[in-house]
């Protein structure tokens, strides 16, 4: 598989763009990025992302093919079998790098969910036998472990690389949202955001019912109920969203 050079594929794209008469700014508008990624790109610092490839390509008035290939092929060119595969499988597996999920790979998180979930619903099976309910243990739970499947198992391990040249405050991946504004998304804060939503899904799912059950027979009943609707549940899901912002910030 051959390897696409960045300062070959930069200096073709900057040729293409001055024959069609556009500025950087001019193709950044087109393609909704920042001009600074095109820059990027013209220098060789870095390559589109490949959802990008295809416009491109269009604006430039080539094939993705000849994109790839950083050259122009006339109608009377051929390219050999082995050439077309290797282009075909550069630009699959330049998709699955940025693509990769985590259950793809060895993942200690995956073990500590289950860990979490087990002890989780042991927890709730003793609630249960002592007639304890809980509108929020209810919620807390679900919520870790809807969340936890996401940052243990589904999320993906790098953010694709437009997420580092434009200052972008929202993921959507799947069913999956999460929009924090005054935060930049991008592959140096998006680990260490990771690694906040695996711990408060595992900590939601393993330790909330145990603080939730203690502090129902500590508190008096008239008191519980409304410290834990109006005190406890917003400050388990501040315990989120909060770090979460503060990490963001840190290492974006």
């Amino acid at each position: 598989m051959f390897e696409i050079n960045k300062e070959r594929f930069g200096a073709f794209v900057s040729l293409l763009r001055k024959e069609k008469g556009l500025t950087q700014k001019e193709l950044a508008e087109r393609l909704f990025i920042s001009d600074k990624a095109v820059s990027k790109w013209e220098t060789g610092t870095s390559i589109p992302d490949t959802a990008l490839l295809m416009p491109l390509a269009d604006l430039l008035g080539i094939t993705v093919t000849e994109l790839l290939l950083c050259k122009r092929m006339e109608t009377t060119d051929t390219i050999d079998k082995s050439n077309m595969e290797d282009v075909v499988l550069t630009a699959i597996s330049y998709s699955e790098e940025e693509q990769q999920r985590l259950y793809k790979k060895k993942n200690k998180w995956g073990y500590l969910f289950f860990l979490s979930l087990l002890i989780s619903c042991i927890e709730l099976f003793f609630t249960y036998q002592s007639n304890f309910f809980s509108i929020c243990l209810f919620t807390v739970i679900p919520l870790g472990f809807c969340f936890g499947i996401y940052f243990c198992f589904f999320a993906k391990t790098k953010l694709p690389t437009y997420y580092d040249e434009n200052r972008i405050c929202a993921v959507s991946d799947g069913v999956f949202r999460m929009n924090v504004p005054g935060i930049a998304f991008n592959n140096s804060n998006w680990p260490h955001i990771l690694n906040v939503g695996r711990i408060w899904s595992l900590a939601a799912m393993a330790l909330y019912p145990a603080l939730n059950y203690l502090l129902f027979y500590i508190l008096p009943d008239t008191i519980w109920p409304f410290l834990e609707l109006y005190i406890a549940l917003p400050l388990i899901l501040g315990g989120l969203f909060i770090p979460l912002y503060i990490i963001g910030k840190k290492y974006q």
